[in-house]
């Protein structure tokens, strides 16, 4: 377990709804991962990284709500600046499952509490 946090720590954190707008490949990361467009609404589009190619496909993640941190520092990794930070969980296997909403009815944008 990592260290605690206290309850300023994690307000910090701004935790969003996007919708995935565009997948491609991304052959210069280190590790298969796609990039990711992400429309935030009102922040706009965001781009990611995502080491998430073992359980998804390009199909399966256009269009698709996902969870991510929006106020991560850019981080470039190869020839890309990652914006923003897909949330998901590593399950027994190590693959990433995407966190996602129960509801359909979220708009882009909306702030996770």
């Amino acid at each position: 377990m990592k260290p605690e946090i206290n309850f300023d720590d994690f307000s910090k954190v701004d935790i969003r709804i996007g919708t995935i707008i565009e997948v491609t490949d991304f052959p210069k990361a280190h590790k298969p991962a796609y990039q990711l467009t992400i429309d935030f609404g009102n922040l706009r589009i965001k781009k990611s990284s995502a080491q998430i190619t073992d359980l998804y496909t390009k199909k399966d993640l256009l269009h698709k709500q996902i969870i991510a941190i929006v106020n991560f520092k850019k981080k470039q990794i190869a020839n890309f600046l990652s914006e923003c930070l897909v949330l998901g969980v590593a399950n027994n296997n190590g693959e990433i499952v995407l966190l996602k909403t129960s509801k359909t009815s979220i708009n882009n944008g909306e702030q996770v509490n």
